[in-house]
């Protein structure tokens, strides 16, 4: 039965997180004019390390497409990515904080160097402006205290992602 689940929960996600990923980049040009010389191309996104209790995520495998922007390849492309970037994922909430943080994760690549290099590029330039994306829906006044609330959680969760890390090292 989970594997029902996450065969209909998987694809539904990851469009969703393809559309956030295309969403920061269509907002930075120079983002897209990186990626668009690279049409065609695939990259590999893998979790390594990712906890034995949770059930493991897919490698997603996305497209380069003609304006810079991506596009997902599906569960069962098995041709070889032209990337693979590795994000260390020992401890996904402290992932999830750093995301929410706007901090990079630790990542591994490996593949086309040019590809690479303007990967690279975008991990260490790009973020997403939540407050600027709420400010269009809700207004100034409701962007600014949904983005400081969103900013105590991320400092909550990294946090508590610290002392989960910390936990085995101090109760040996």
């Amino acid at each position: 039965m989970l594997s029902n689940v996450q065969g209909l929960l998987v694809p539904a996600v990851v469009e969703r997180l393809v559309l956030v990923i295309n969403h920061v980049l269509s907002a930075e040009a120079a983002a897209m004019a990186r990626l668009a010389p690279h049409n065609g191309r695939s990259i590999a996104l893998e979790m390594r390390q990712w906890p034995s209790l949770l059930p493991s995520p897919p490698t997603l495998k996305l497209r380069v497409t003609p304006p810079g922007l991506l596009e997902w390849c599906g569960l069962a492309d098995p041709a070889p990515a032209d990337l693979a970037v590795r994000v260390d994922a020992a401890n996904p909430a402290l992932l999830f904080a750093r995301a929410l943080a706007g901090e990079p994760p630790r990542l591994d690549i490996a593949g086309d160097a040019t590809l690479a290099t303007d990967v690279q590029w975008l991990v260490d330039n790009l973020r997403w402006d939540v407050e600027a994306d709420l400010d269009r829906l809700f207004g100034p006044v409701v962007a600014r205290q949904l983005g400081q609330l969103g900013s105590a959680l991320a400092r909550g969760l990294r946090r508590v992602a610290k002392v989960a890390v910390d936990w085995p090292a101090r109760t040996t």
